[in-house]
């Protein structure tokens, strides 16, 4: 019967038993690894780490570990140091994205910033521009000048006329059929006569300069219109008005085309060029080319002269 009830108390405690819950295998190795370890004292680990040699620092890391321990001789060493290395390696690229992040977002500020600046910028210049306008309006009507026409010159009620710094265009709308023999067309050096016979003068006046009479000649378009083409003897000057008396056109906002620019000889077309440049910048309230020459003189002495002060300094 002794035996009986011991075998009974033996099946009871089993269920018991089974009910317990195993430990994982990480709970215990580590339970080995401290068991096993506990025998060995603490101590300080001290190494000097070499960035181009990482491998020997880890070397001696292990080389610590294994007299100081049986860590590395259990099943499971080499597992959980892949597991530690690549817990390290994820925690180091979540750390280079999350800076990678960082950096985009400071350029993205970046950008937007220099976007504003350039849109402030833009407003500053089109505002500078405006004013600019508004003041050359103020002048033309105080002044009575007038804005060209395309062609650099001006639509009267009339006649028109066109130019280039070479040649003066002018446009005479005559009756449809006129014949050539009715034209009066009388160039002079300083002096014009456009119309038709029988009939008061179109045209009769001082020209604004005078003309190289050889060079000029008239033609009648589609028995319609006499062109006259008037060739100027300076050939640097723009014409306020066709002849003296008639309304001046302002010649600030004179545009000539860069398409005529190759018709010059090489030191005229630099000239114009430059006179283009600097009616541009005056639009704009810049320097001109002259003023910009005379800074750029001054930053070259400043560099040359580091030891100087020129923090009074002036462009006359």
């Amino acid at each position: 019967m002794a035996i009986i009830s011991d075998y009974q108390e033996e099946e009871e405690q089993r269920p018991s038993e089974a009910k317990k819950p195993k430990p994982s295998a990480s709970a215990a190795a580590s339970s080995a690894a401290s068991s096993s370890s506990s025998s060995f004292p603490a101590a300080e680990f001290s190494a000097r780490f070499d960035p181009s040699s990482p491998l020997g620092f880890i070397e001696k890391v292990f080389e610590f570990v294994a007299e100081r321990s049986d860590f590395l001789a259990q099943e499971t060493a080499e597992r959980d140091v892949a597991a530690v290395v690549r817990a390290a390696g994820e925690k180091q690229k979540q750390k280079a994205e999350r800076q990678a992040e960082r950096e985009k977002e400071k350029e993205r500020e970046r950008a937007r910033a220099e976007e504003a600046a350039a849109a402030a910028k833009k407003v500053e210049e089109e505002k500078k521009v405006q004013e600019v306008e508004m003041k050359d309006a103020e002048e033309e009507k105080k002044s009575g000048a007038i804005v060209p026409n395309k062609g650099n010159g001006l639509d009267l009620e009339n006649y028109s006329w066109t130019q280039t710094l070479q040649e003066v265009t002018i446009h005479v709308p005559v009756p449809k059929g006129t014949k050539g023999r009715f034209v009066v067309c009388d160039i002079k050096k300083n002096h014009l006569k456009v119309g038709l016979k029988g009939q008061p003068p179109v045209i009769e006046g001082e020209l604004f300069q005078t003309v190289k009479p050889d060079d000029c000649y008239w033609s009648l378009e589609d028995q319609s219109a006499i062109s006259v083409l008037l060739t100027k003897h300076n050939q640097m000057e723009w014409w306020k008005s066709l002849v003296k008396g008639d309304p001046e056109i302002d010649t600030q906002k004179v545009e000539p085309e860069n398409s005529k620019l190759s018709d010059l000889d090489p030191e005229t077309r630099q000239t114009v060029e430059k006179m283009m440049f600097d009616q541009r910048q005056k639009a704009m309230g810049l320097p001109s080319s002259d003023e910009m020459q005379k800074q750029e003189i001054l930053k070259k002495f400043m560099a040359e002269h580091p030891e100087m002060d020129f923090s009074r300094a002036k462009i006359a």
